[in-house]
């Protein structure tokens, strides 16, 4: 008898013993996340530090009187800029270069936007994942990307997206928590496409915060064009290569 009670135990579903998360419960927490970062926002809105956040100037004048406060007040606004998605995080990342310089600026921008890039993950992954793994359609799609192979493809997608300014950070981290992508993965990956965008947009945060929005948007793009480079040139040397050796097959 005591071998059939151990038989059915281990026949039990591990979600009936509440080791998996229920249902109900991930979709309230979604509701509950939603609804604390649609009140921050509206706080935010009403108490005109949106405003604050999106004038670059008023920003400057705001961190300037924080003093020896200021960078962990830029480094907060980075993470609620990338948890909270309609803010934006490029007036920011303008201001530390203009105020701490590019390095320091640098160091700055890169520990909020790496944390904030967590943050969203990690909402994602918890909340979002189980979920979207439900889904019958999507299932074979999430266990091919769960592949060695495609884990790589997955590091290098979210590599190159943050090297151009244009593609949503934020949208990017919480896509990533959705799929299997290891966080190891995500945190090299994320890390090592912030360090060279952040360092060219604060080396030249001085200069775009004098611009007008036009010639900020051409800068940027230029910026995208600048971080893109050594892996357009690192495609089209292996494209080189592989129709050296077709020819040579």
């Amino acid at each position: 008898m005591t071998t059939t009670l151990k038989h059915e135990f281990h026949r039990v579903p591990m979600a009936s013993m509440g080791v998996r998360p229920n249902a109900k419960a991930k979709i309230v927490g979604v509701m509950l996340l939603l609804a604390a970062l649609a009140a921050i926002y509206w706080v935010m809105l009403e108490t005109g530090a949106l405003t604050t956040v999106t004038n670059k100037a008023a920003l400057s004048e705001w961190i300037d009187q924080l003093g020896y406060w200021g960078p962990v007040g830029i480094i907060g606004l980075m993470i609620t800029a990338i948890v909270l998605s309609p803010i934006p995080s490029a007036p920011i990342a303008m201001v530390a270069g203009a105020v701490y310089g590019s390095l320091w600026g640098t160091v700055i921008v890169v520990i909020g936007a790496e944390a904030g890039a967590l943050i969203a993950f990690a909402i994602a992954r918890s909340l979002g994942y189980d979920v979207i793994h439900r889904w019958k359609r999507l299932r074979p799609v999430l266990n091919w990307l769960g592949k060695e192979r495609s884990q790589g493809a997955l590091m290098l997608v979210i590599f190159t997206s943050r090297l151009v300014p244009f593609i949503s950070f934020d949208g990017v981290s919480y896509a990533a928590g959705l799929t299997p992508l290891a966080f190891w993965r995500f945190v090299v990956a994320t890390l090592a496409g912030v360090i060279p965008t952040a360092y060219l947009i604060t080396e030249f945060g001085g200069l775009l915060m004098a611009s007008e929005s036009g010639v900020v948007t051409i800068l940027l793009v230029l910026v995208s064009g600048i971080t893109l480079l050594p892996f357009v040139a690192k495609l089209l040397m292996a494209r080189r290569r592989h129709q050296k050796a077709s020819e040579l097959a």
